[in-house]
């Protein structure tokens, strides 16, 4: 049996006359992480999107455990198993953080294995179970994205998009939060597919990566050769290696697979 969970063919999407997406294809296998690497602007939120059903895609197929579910109500991609992170949490500031997570179960019915769940997320995410009563509205910005985290896992996902989970936090929090990511990862087998602009965290924690520019996969790889490469050491890690400087090498698409 396959372990390919998750496949985008081809997939092109427009912003009104806009086309953000242009004709992106990954995979996406169980078990794994996978990060999509790129500036502002390059597509990774709208390819988020567009997997969870928020946007429509013009052409291309979405493939999720061999099911085509382009074009599906964003409701029916949750009850497959898809949970959308978005950026900027979008918690429910009113409600307390049981709350919020009870929400993230709204699928379910089987109370005592979403106490079960609820558990799970507190073992994870201490600093939400000492605040379970505590409105969400005023968490700090970390703790927000621990419990939009914690609320996705309540939904018992088969894979997790994750928009830019480091989002106006500092590096401390950052690398908490992803060293969370990780044993989730290797510890309950949470598949996740992750949008990031910081690569050094990013590539740190995925299998594999692809790098987007202006709707295009114009890179892609395991993480190791990603992180070697000296077009992301320069123009995403910050290092300015020689060779690398003062131009673009991906005009034309590069694969290591």
């Amino acid at each position: 049996m396959s372990d390919l969970l998750l496949e985008v063919r081809n997939l092109e999407t427009f912003y009104g006359p806009i086309m953000a997406i242009r004709g992106v294809s990954l995979e996406v296998r169980k078990g794994r992480v996978v990060t999509v690497l790129g500036a502002n602007g390059a597509g990774k939120t709208t390819l988020l999107k567009t997997i969870s059903g928020i946007m429509d895609p013009e052409k291309g197929k979405i493939i999720f455990e061999g099911q085509e579910i382009q074009g599906w109500e964003p409701h029916r991609v949750v009850k497959a198993g898809i949970v959308h992170v978005p950026e900027g949490r979008e918690v429910f500031p009113l409600l307390t953080v049981e709350e919020n997570l009870a929400l993230g179960a709204y699928t379910r019915s089987d109370k005592a294995e979403i106490a079960r769940d609820r558990d799970l997320v507190f073992n994870y995410f201490p600093i939400l179970a000492e605040r379970r009563k505590q409105e969400a509205g005023t968490l700090s910005g970390g703790q927000q994205q621990m419990l939009a985290i914690g609320r996705g896992l309540m939904l018992r996902p088969k894979i997790m998009l994750l928009d830019e989970p480091s989002l106006g936090l500092s590096p401390l929090l950052t690398q908490e939060i992803f060293a969370i990511l990780k044993r989730l990862n290797q510890d309950e087998g949470v598949t996740m597919m992750l949008v990031e602009q910081n690569a050094a965290v990013a590539l740190d924690l995925a299998d594999d990566g692809y790098v987007m520019e202006l709707g295009r996969i114009v890179m892609s790889g395991t993480a190791d050769r990603l992180a070697a490469s000296e077009d992301i050491q320069s123009f995403y890690l910050g290092h300015d290696t020689e060779g690398a400087r003062g131009e673009r090498r991906w005009k034309r698409k590069k694969t290591w697979r």
